[in-house]
């Protein structure tokens, strides 16, 4: 049995018992996080690919700030004060705003109020497709900080922590063969990790290559993450 590495990465604690590892891919939006409430004002943007932990993220600053939470498409001008009354809000696929006066007048609560807007989006606001000048204005103002995909350090981390929270043991041969032919997700990583252990379980044997790579080679598996056929 191969030695495992360990991962110099730390680990923040969001919900439940889920932890977020921190590395050069997320560095600048958890650093941005960390100050706050110190921003420079009411709005910050978190932008990047599905499944590069945009909304985790979310989740972390949503327990430390005590915000509410909403898509972009659930906001309407009715519902508006209520979330604004809570000082903070987190607002996910804020790229497709279901109103845009009804994100605008967020905006502008919380800036009246003192409080603070997250969002969280696959592009930086600037290419945005909005149309009222006063709401593109505000949002071209916010800080915009990127988000990128785990890169195979994380991805391997990612994959280590998983196996442990199930208690299964795995070589590190096993995970840097996933790390190679896996989609570069932290949601792929944990549909992965849940479907070799279901299938290490179903057949009582030890996770090695030949079983990670039927995973992977399932045809047509919506729940595995895999860039291979």
């Amino acid at each position: 049995m191969g030695q495992q590495l360990v991962f110099d990465l730390p680990l923040r604690t969001a919900v439940g018992r889920d932890d977020f590892l921190v590395a050069d891919c997320n560095g600048d939006a958890v650093a941005w996080l960390d100050r706050w409430p110190d921003w420079p004002g009411p709005a910050l943007c978190l932008y990047g690919p599905a499944g590069c932990g945009k909304s985790h993220l979310l989740d972390i600053w949503r327990s430390r700030s005590h915000a509410a939470g909403v898509p972009a498409g659930a906001l309407n001008t009715a519902t508006v004060p209520a979330l604004a009354a809570a000082g903070a809000v987190a607002v996910d696929d804020a790229d497709t705003p279901g109103e845009e006066a009804a994100l605008l007048h967020l905006y502008n609560l919380l800036r009246e109020r003192g409080g603070f807007l997250l969002l969280a989006a696959r592009q930086p606001p600037s290419r945005w497709p909005v149309r009222l000048p006063d709401l593109r204005s505000r949002l071209n103002a916010a800080p915009a900080v990127g988000v990128e995909p785990p890169d195979d350090i994380l991805l391997a981390a990612l994959l280590h922590k998983l196996f442990a929270d199930r208690q299964v043991v795995v070589n590190e041969d096993v995970v840097g063969y996933l790390v190679k032919r896996m989609e570069r997700s932290f949601d792929a990583a944990g549909r992965l990790v849940a479907a070799v252990d279901a299938a290490a379980l179903a057949g009582q044997q030890a996770v090695t290559i030949p079983l990670v790579r039927r995973i992977l080679d399932r045809p047509h598996d919506d729940d595995v993450g895999s860039v291979e056929g």
